[in-house]
């Protein structure tokens, strides 16, 4: 698996709703290399403060190299990266870890909460390239409130997806969960549910899917400090015991793999 380490330019810079940022990056190849579920590891201001690199799933990409990540300002890394401006330059290094499996596009279904919403565009994307007579992945995306979901929905239905949407405010959809949403639209066993959000979200949705028989990928958010498994620092518990490492490991996982709880 190809892995690069560059300078890339930054050349779009959103504020999608408050303290959500989307930065587009001209990275021709780590975007060509990447697989939706990756994720890359960015290295923020040219001292030691912050003295690690941080992880940020791969939101999009496209044919022309450019690469995209949306995250949330939560602390002083994400501050700082949100201040960068179009023009300059930062360390990427990437395409890192696992991704998803893919399957047939007309039994998937992509759920994704919060700022787990991030890979799932990339998914989504793929998934209507591989798209035949109109089928496409159902699509289960939640936020807190109207003002974080709006203007990623309209991501996902610029590529022709209907988006079923739940948020905790209820201004938008669903008042409540996303597993409220993926319970009324039964779907088969046949299907494969690809996750990504707060973990006890994706926990709800495992046991959700072991109750229907249906297979669950998921996408673990984890704090890195290498992104390579060489730091020990992302161990994530395993059903069978021991650890398996996000980073390296994963971050896709099949969801029966891990050791949950509610």
């Amino acid at each position: 698996m190809s892995q690069f380490q560059k300078k890339v330019e930054l050349v779009r810079s959103e504020v999608i709703a408050r303290d959500v940022v989307r930065l587009t990056f001209n990275a021709l190849e780590i975007a060509t290399a990447a697989l939706p579920g990756q994720f890359v590891m960015i290295q923020i201001g040219s001292g030691k403060d912050p003295l690690l690199r941080r992880p940020f799933s791969i939101h999009q990409t496209s044919s022309e190299g450019y690469l995209q990540i949306l995250f949330k300002v939560v602390g002083r890394g994400t501050e700082l990266l949100a201040q960068y401006r179009v023009g300059e330059q930062l360390s990427l290094l990437g395409p890192l870890g696992k991704g998803f499996v893919l399957g047939e596009p007309s039994k998937a279904c992509l759920v994704g909460g919060g700022m787990g919403i991030a890979p799932m565009l990339f998914l989504a994307s793929r998934f209507q390239q591989l798209t035949t007579q109109g089928v496409v992945p159902k699509v289960i995306l939640g936020a807190r409130n109207r003002e974080e979901l709006l203007p990623l929905i309209g991501d996902f239905e610029a590529l022709g997806l209907e988006v079923l949407a739940a948020t905790d405010d209820g201004s938008l959809g669903h008042h409540g969960l996303v597993t409220d949403v993926l319970k009324i639209i039964n779907l088969g066993s046949d299907f494969t549910v690809f996750s990504c959000g707060p973990r006890p979200m994706m926990a709800a949705i495992h046991h959700l899917c072991l109750k229907e028989d249906i297979r669950c990928q998921v996408s673990v958010e984890s704090a890195m400090a290498c992104g390579m498994g060489a730091c020990l620092g992302c161990a994530v518990p395993l059903k069978a015991g021991g650890y398996a490492h996000a980073c390296s490991d994963g971050p896709v996982f099949e969801a029966g793999e891990l050791l949950w709880s509610l």
